[in-house]
Protein backbone atom coordinates (compact mmCIF):
# COMPACT_ATOMS: atom_id res chain seq x y z
CA UNK A 1 0.00 0.00 0.00
CA UNK A 2 1.28 3.47 -0.88
CA UNK A 3 2.37 5.65 2.04
CA UNK A 4 0.96 8.97 0.86
CA UNK A 5 2.36 10.85 3.86
CA UNK A 6 5.89 10.63 2.46
CA UNK A 7 5.02 11.94 -1.00
CA UNK A 8 5.71 15.39 -2.35
CA UNK A 9 2.74 17.27 -3.82
CA UNK A 10 3.96 16.42 -7.33
CA UNK A 11 4.16 12.74 -6.42
CA UNK A 12 0.78 12.89 -4.70
CA UNK A 13 -0.84 14.24 -7.87
CA UNK A 14 0.33 11.21 -9.84
CA UNK A 15 -0.56 8.78 -7.04
CA UNK A 16 -4.10 10.12 -6.66
CA UNK A 17 -4.78 10.41 -10.39
CA UNK A 18 -6.05 6.84 -10.99
CA UNK A 19 -8.56 7.20 -8.13
CA UNK A 20 -9.64 10.59 -9.49
CA UNK A 21 -10.21 8.97 -12.89
CA UNK A 22 -12.27 6.22 -11.27
CA UNK A 23 -14.38 8.83 -9.47
CA UNK A 24 -14.73 10.90 -12.66
CA UNK A 25 -16.89 8.11 -14.09
CA UNK A 26 -19.69 9.30 -11.81
CA UNK A 27 -18.74 12.82 -10.77
CA UNK A 28 -16.78 14.22 -13.71
CA UNK A 29 -13.32 15.76 -13.47
CA UNK A 30 -14.01 18.17 -10.63
CA UNK A 31 -13.64 18.86 -6.91
CA UNK A 32 -16.15 16.15 -6.04
CA UNK A 33 -14.03 13.51 -7.80
CA UNK A 34 -10.91 14.85 -6.08
CA UNK A 35 -12.53 14.61 -2.64
CA UNK A 36 -13.82 11.10 -3.35
CA UNK A 37 -10.36 10.01 -4.54
CA UNK A 38 -8.69 11.42 -1.43
CA UNK A 39 -11.15 9.66 0.86
CA UNK A 40 -10.72 6.43 -1.11
CA UNK A 41 -6.95 6.62 -0.71
CA UNK A 42 -7.05 7.75 2.91
CA UNK A 43 -5.44 11.09 2.12
CA UNK A 44 -6.33 14.27 3.96
CA UNK A 45 -8.73 16.12 1.67
CA UNK A 46 -7.08 19.48 2.38
CA UNK A 47 -3.70 18.06 1.36
CA UNK A 48 -5.23 16.66 -1.82
CA UNK A 49 -6.61 20.11 -2.61
CA UNK A 50 -3.12 21.55 -2.17
CA UNK A 51 -1.91 19.08 -4.80
CA UNK A 52 -4.65 20.26 -7.17
CA UNK A 53 -5.20 23.98 -6.49
CA UNK A 54 -8.66 25.02 -7.66
CA UNK A 55 -9.44 21.41 -8.63
CA UNK A 56 -8.92 22.32 -12.29
CA UNK A 57 -10.08 19.55 -14.65
CA UNK A 58 -7.07 19.79 -16.95
CA UNK A 59 -4.66 19.54 -14.02
CA UNK A 60 -6.34 16.31 -12.94
CA UNK A 61 -6.40 14.97 -16.48
CA UNK A 62 -2.73 15.84 -16.95
CA UNK A 63 -1.81 13.97 -13.76
CA UNK A 64 -3.90 10.99 -14.88
CA UNK A 65 -2.15 10.85 -18.25
CA UNK A 66 1.20 11.09 -16.46
CA UNK A 67 0.19 8.14 -14.28
CA UNK A 68 -0.60 6.09 -17.40
CA UNK A 69 2.74 7.12 -18.92
CA UNK A 70 4.53 5.97 -15.76
CA UNK A 71 2.68 2.66 -15.60
CA UNK A 72 3.40 2.00 -19.27
CA UNK A 73 7.10 2.74 -18.83
CA UNK A 74 7.30 0.42 -15.84
CA UNK A 75 5.43 -2.41 -17.56
CA UNK A 76 7.18 -2.08 -20.94
CA UNK A 77 10.77 -0.83 -20.51
CA UNK A 78 12.85 -0.45 -23.66
CA UNK A 79 14.80 -3.65 -23.04
CA UNK A 80 11.59 -5.70 -22.91
CA UNK A 81 10.23 -4.13 -26.08
CA UNK A 82 13.54 -4.70 -27.88
CA UNK A 83 12.58 -8.31 -28.55
CA UNK A 84 9.65 -7.17 -30.73
CA UNK A 85 9.55 -5.75 -34.24
CA UNK A 86 9.02 -1.98 -34.38
CA UNK A 87 5.38 -2.31 -35.46
CA UNK A 88 4.62 -4.58 -32.52
CA UNK A 89 6.42 -2.27 -30.10
CA UNK A 90 4.13 0.62 -30.97
CA UNK A 91 1.00 -1.54 -31.01
CA UNK A 92 1.91 -3.04 -27.64
CA UNK A 93 2.35 0.38 -26.05
CA UNK A 94 -0.89 1.80 -27.43
CA UNK A 95 -2.73 -1.40 -26.47
CA UNK A 96 -1.37 -1.12 -22.92
CA UNK A 97 -2.78 2.40 -22.66
CA UNK A 98 -6.18 1.21 -23.88
CA UNK A 99 -6.21 -1.70 -21.45
CA UNK A 100 -5.25 0.65 -18.62
CA UNK A 101 -8.47 2.62 -19.10
CA UNK A 102 -10.74 -0.17 -20.30
CA UNK A 103 -12.83 -0.07 -17.12
CA UNK A 104 -13.32 3.71 -17.05
CA UNK A 105 -14.77 4.45 -20.49
CA UNK A 106 -17.00 7.24 -19.18
CA UNK A 107 -14.10 9.01 -17.47
CA UNK A 108 -12.14 8.85 -20.73
CA UNK A 109 -15.11 10.19 -22.67
CA UNK A 110 -15.45 13.11 -20.26
CA UNK A 111 -11.73 13.79 -20.38
CA UNK A 112 -11.72 13.89 -24.19
CA UNK A 113 -14.63 16.35 -24.13
CA UNK A 114 -12.76 18.63 -21.73
CA UNK A 115 -9.54 18.43 -23.75
CA UNK A 116 -11.44 19.36 -26.91
CA UNK A 117 -12.60 22.67 -25.43
CA UNK A 118 -10.91 25.61 -27.23
CA UNK A 119 -9.09 26.85 -24.14
CA UNK A 120 -7.62 23.39 -23.54
CA UNK A 121 -6.62 22.30 -27.05
CA UNK A 122 -3.03 23.58 -26.85
CA UNK A 123 -2.40 21.78 -23.57
CA UNK A 124 -4.10 18.64 -24.86
CA UNK A 125 -1.86 18.59 -27.94
CA UNK A 126 1.18 19.03 -25.73
CA UNK A 127 0.11 16.10 -23.55
CA UNK A 128 -0.51 13.91 -26.59
CA UNK A 129 2.89 14.82 -28.02
CA UNK A 130 4.60 14.00 -24.72
CA UNK A 131 2.97 10.56 -24.48
CA UNK A 132 3.87 9.84 -28.12
CA UNK A 133 7.46 10.88 -27.41
CA UNK A 134 7.65 8.45 -24.48
CA UNK A 135 6.27 5.64 -26.65
CA UNK A 136 8.75 6.26 -29.45
CA UNK A 137 11.67 6.46 -27.02
CA UNK A 138 10.64 3.17 -25.41
CA UNK A 139 10.36 1.70 -28.91
CA UNK A 140 14.00 2.64 -29.50
CA UNK A 141 13.59 5.64 -31.80
CA UNK A 142 16.72 7.79 -31.96
CA UNK A 143 15.78 10.10 -34.84
CA UNK A 144 16.86 13.70 -34.39
CA UNK A 145 15.88 15.12 -37.79
CA UNK A 146 12.40 15.99 -39.02
CA UNK A 147 11.44 12.33 -38.57
CA UNK A 148 11.60 12.90 -34.82
CA UNK A 149 8.70 15.33 -35.09
CA UNK A 150 6.66 13.62 -37.79
CA UNK A 151 6.74 10.26 -35.99
CA UNK A 152 5.44 11.79 -32.78
CA UNK A 153 2.79 13.87 -34.50
CA UNK A 154 1.53 10.84 -36.42
CA UNK A 155 1.51 8.57 -33.35
CA UNK A 156 -0.26 11.21 -31.24
CA UNK A 157 -2.91 11.42 -33.96
CA UNK A 158 -3.31 7.64 -34.12
CA UNK A 159 -3.64 7.37 -30.35
CA UNK A 160 -6.20 10.17 -30.03
CA UNK A 161 -8.26 8.77 -32.94
CA UNK A 162 -8.13 5.29 -31.42
CA UNK A 163 -9.31 6.63 -28.06
CA UNK A 164 -12.24 8.31 -29.79
CA UNK A 165 -13.22 4.94 -31.28
CA UNK A 166 -12.57 3.18 -27.97
CA UNK A 167 -15.04 5.18 -25.90
CA UNK A 168 -17.88 4.41 -28.31
CA UNK A 169 -16.97 0.79 -29.01
CA UNK A 170 -19.54 -1.76 -27.83
CA UNK A 171 -17.95 -4.71 -29.63
CA UNK A 172 -16.80 -7.78 -27.70
CA UNK A 173 -13.43 -7.10 -26.10
CA UNK A 174 -13.23 -3.76 -27.94
CA UNK A 175 -12.45 -5.75 -31.10
CA UNK A 176 -13.44 -2.86 -33.37
CA UNK A 177 -11.01 -0.54 -31.59
CA UNK A 178 -8.09 -2.91 -32.00
CA UNK A 179 -8.98 -3.51 -35.66
CA UNK A 180 -9.01 0.28 -36.16
CA UNK A 181 -5.63 0.57 -34.41
CA UNK A 182 -4.11 -2.16 -36.58
CA UNK A 183 -5.30 -0.44 -39.76
CA UNK A 184 -3.83 2.89 -38.69
CA UNK A 185 -0.49 1.33 -37.79
CA UNK A 186 -0.40 -0.65 -41.04
CA UNK A 187 -0.98 2.58 -42.94
CA UNK A 188 1.91 4.29 -41.17
CA UNK A 189 4.25 1.33 -41.76
CA UNK A 190 3.46 1.36 -45.48
CA UNK A 191 4.05 5.12 -45.57
CA UNK A 192 7.39 4.78 -43.76
CA UNK A 193 8.46 2.01 -46.15
CA UNK A 194 7.53 4.07 -49.21
CA UNK A 195 9.30 7.11 -47.77
CA UNK A 196 12.47 5.11 -47.09
CA UNK A 197 12.45 3.79 -50.65
CA UNK A 198 11.96 7.30 -52.05
CA UNK A 199 14.75 8.76 -49.92
CA UNK A 200 16.96 5.86 -50.95
CA UNK A 201 16.39 6.65 -54.62
CA UNK A 202 17.09 10.31 -53.95
CA UNK A 203 20.49 9.40 -52.53
CA UNK A 204 21.27 7.49 -55.68
CA UNK A 205 20.41 10.41 -58.00
CA UNK A 206 23.19 12.79 -59.08
CA UNK A 207 23.19 16.12 -57.26
CA UNK A 208 21.85 18.89 -59.50
CA UNK A 209 23.82 21.50 -57.56
CA UNK A 210 27.05 19.52 -57.92
CA UNK A 211 26.34 19.01 -61.63
CA UNK A 212 25.79 22.72 -62.25
CA UNK A 213 28.88 23.55 -60.26
CA UNK A 214 30.96 21.33 -62.48
CA UNK A 215 29.56 23.07 -65.55
CA UNK A 216 30.71 26.40 -64.14
CA UNK A 217 33.94 25.17 -62.63
CA UNK A 218 35.13 22.16 -64.67
CA UNK A 219 37.28 19.66 -62.84
CA UNK A 220 40.96 19.87 -63.83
Amino acid sequence: MTDYSDLTLDELRIALAPDIAASAIFDGWNATALTAAAEMAGVDVDVAKLAFPGAKPMDMIEAWIASVDAAMTEEWPAERLATLKIRERIRTLVAFRLEAVAHIDEAVRRALAIMAQPQNVAQALKLGWHSADIMWRLAGDTATDYNHYTKRAILAGIYSATLAVFVNDDSEGKADTYAFLDRRIDGVMKFEKAKAQLLGRDRELPSLTRFLGRLRYPAR
